[in-house]
């Protein structure tokens, strides 16, 4: 299978969208463009499985898990670029497509972010304290963890697509996320300022905590703003062929 061969005469360019596969509708905004299609889980496996479920396999021609993810390496920053080697959940592993692995990596070199390669975790609950992430750390080696890519990744296996997994750090993993932050997501991604207030009332010390979280979160959008452009060059105009 040929996913947007550059260079290449004979190879006729497969008109098929990319599937991305997002968890809040911030990143589904930021993902969407020509030649993609975007679901958003709006940070719910169930639902996320649901929707994959149902979605026709024969429509696209890759799968690229995209969006913000908790730091696992201590070295990761808010801000900076994973790109997937491969993605773990339970006793389960999944390799990332190396072609498109490496178009996005080619891509994403020409831009100041930094960048790295690197395992993800999947999980089906926000890993929120920062002992956990290290627990979690040392128990995989991965350098970040999110509630999407395994998901994304099981569905691209299963349909013999070629999958990748670009995710930029939120919050690193020096930091534990206030509680509030994994309860405030409404069904449709957004999230519900009522519960943060109500949280912020019942717990008036987690402030300084909830507005470190907001910078760090609002600095890795701005990195995945930046991503968009590579990721569009890669599926549309990269050379990325995959043999399936």
């Amino acid at each position: 299978m040929i996913l947007g061969a550059r260079g290449d005469a004979a190879a006729e360019r497969d008109p098929r969208p990319v599937l991305i596969v997002t968890g809040l509708i911030q990143e589904a905004k930021i993902a969407e463009g020509p030649g993609l299609t975007v679901i958003c889980s709006s940070s719910d496996p169930k639902q996320l499985r649901l929707l994959m479920a149902n979605f026709d396999a024969s429509s696209i021609r890759g799968v690229i898990s995209f969006g913000v993810a908790g730091g696992l390496d201590p070295s990761l920053r808010s801000g900076d670029i994973v790109i997937a080697t491969d993605v773990t959940a339970g006793k389960r592993r999944w390799q990332s497509e190396t072609a498109l692995s490496d178009e996005l990596l080619r891509s994403a070199g020409l831009r100041r972010q930094r960048v790295v390669r690197g395992g993800l975790v999947g999980v089906e609950q926000v890993v929120a304290a920062r002992g956990a992430k290290a627990a979690l750390h040392l128990e995989t080696g991965a350098a970040a963890v999110d509630m999407e890519s395994h998901i994304a990744a099981d569905y691209a296996a299963a349909a013999r697509l070629p999958f990748a997994a670009l995710r930029v750090i939120s919050d690193p993993a020096s930091r534990s996320l206030p509680q509030v932050v994994s309860t405030a997501i409404k069904p449709n991604g957004d999230i519900d300022l009522r519960k943060v207030l109500g949280g912020l009332a019942r717990h008036p010390t987690s402030i300084r905590s909830l507005v470190s979280t907001g910078i760090d979160f609002n600095r890795a959008l701005r990195s995945l703003r930046g991503c968009r452009s590579f990721v569009l060059d890669a599926v549309i105009g990269g050379g990325l062929v995959a043999e399936l």
